[in-house]
């Protein structure tokens, strides 16, 4: 381990920081957590797994370990009925991407505590500002108390709840990335394109500003292109690895015609795996982000480890997942391996 941890902004203006992201639907898939109400028990349940998650996703290149307390807020603990397991479920979360974040072989990386969108803002609503600043408040404050290294604010489809959840975190003096999801509509639900909604973070505090969720790689670049054209701090890029694409610029509609044993809601969010990007997708994303300036990149739900992989291998970096990347010379059929059988290589085009 090295001798000394940079922060966020110090690495940031040296290189890319990769954060992965996708615990909520990679830990459903593996049975520990339940789609729909999408409440992280599985971090009291069973930390066990987050920490095994936490360590893949830190294998395989990324530079922030963040504590998984998404939708680990009071108003989705009030929906199953478990209010009580707020603070308990937070601080668990907190400690165990502590914990892991101090495995990694070159310096430590970095913890980022993590709020998101409250799913109770609404502008129409008198004491909805003052009930989303309160539950803003109570995670960022353990997060603070935890002695993490930033705070992210995601997945916010309102402008005005983005900056309410900023002003809260610029509280703590703590360096602040905040990320928007912007609807097929292409501007967030106040009216904002995502450039302009962006900008008015930036002005606000944030440290680092962008897009992350509802949109996969196919149409969340261009948009990313155009915040940074637009603002002047960092930019994070962090889309769903599923192949969105003009006519459906959100995962939430992806129709699969292929399929007629769907249920009747569709394809998300259960059903995508047929839209799944593939490792090189997503390392084509990584660079072209990288090429763009944006320098915060990663993945959101439906990440995978390979995932993050790709990204790192296509910044140039080698992370210690890398020592089993694929290396398919050594394939029996489809190799070029010169050991290989002539009977099993000759063979391959009738496979």
């Amino acid at each position: 381990m090295g001798e000394s941890k940079r922060g966020l902004l110090e690495r940031l203006n040296a290189d890319a920081v990769i954060c992965a992201e996708g615990y909520l639907f990679e830990l459903e898939r593996r049975g520990y957590l339940s789609a729909g109400a999408y409440v992280p028990e599985v971090v009291l349940d069973h930390p066990d797994a987050v920490r095994q998650l936490h360590r893949e996703f830190l294998r395989a290149g990324s530079d922030v370990i963040e504590a998984f307390t998404y939708y680990g807020h009071r108003e989705k603990l009030r929906i199953i009925g478990k209010e009580d397991l707020l603070e308990p479920l937070n601080r668990q979360a907190l400690e165990l991407a502590k914990e892991v974040a101090q495995e990694a072989t070159d310096e430590p990386a970095l913890v980022a505590g993590n709020i998101c969108n409250t799913n109770i803002y609404d502008p129409g609503e008198p004491g909805t500002e003052d009930s989303c600043r309160a539950m803003f408040a109570e995670q960022v404050g353990w997060a603070a108390d935890a002695g993490v290294d930033f705070v992210v604010g995601e997945t916010f489809t309102w402008t005005r709840e983005a900056e309410i959840a900023l002003e809260i975190i610029k509280q703590t003096d703590l360096p602040a990335v905040v990320t928007l999801a912007i609807p097929a509509e292409g501007k967030t639900r106040d009216g904002d394109l995502p450039a302009e909604a962006c900008r008015r973070l930036e002005d606000a505090g944030a440290d680092v500003v962008g897009l992350n969720c509802y949109r996969g790689p196919a149409t969340t670049l261009e948009l990313l292109e155009q915040i940074r054209e637009r603002v002047n701090c960092h930019v994070a890029g962090l889309p769903v690895p599923y192949r969105t694409n003009a006519e459906q610029p959100t995962f939430f509609h992806l129709p699969d015609p292929a399929c007629d044993c769907l249920p009747a809601e569709g394809t998300f969010p259960i059903a995508l795996d047929p839209f799944t990007c593939n490792r090189f997708e997503m390392a084509a994303f990584a660079r072209a982000c990288y090429d763009a300036g944006i320098r915060y990149i990663g993945v959101c739900c439906g990440g995978a480890p390979h995932h993050v992989r790709a990204i790192a291998e296509a910044l140039g970096r080698r992370p210690p997942a890398s020592r089993y990347s694929p290396d398919l010379t050594k394939h029996f059929a489809f190799g070029t391996d010169e050991s290989l059988k002539e009977v099993n290589v000759g063979y391959r085009d009738r496979m």
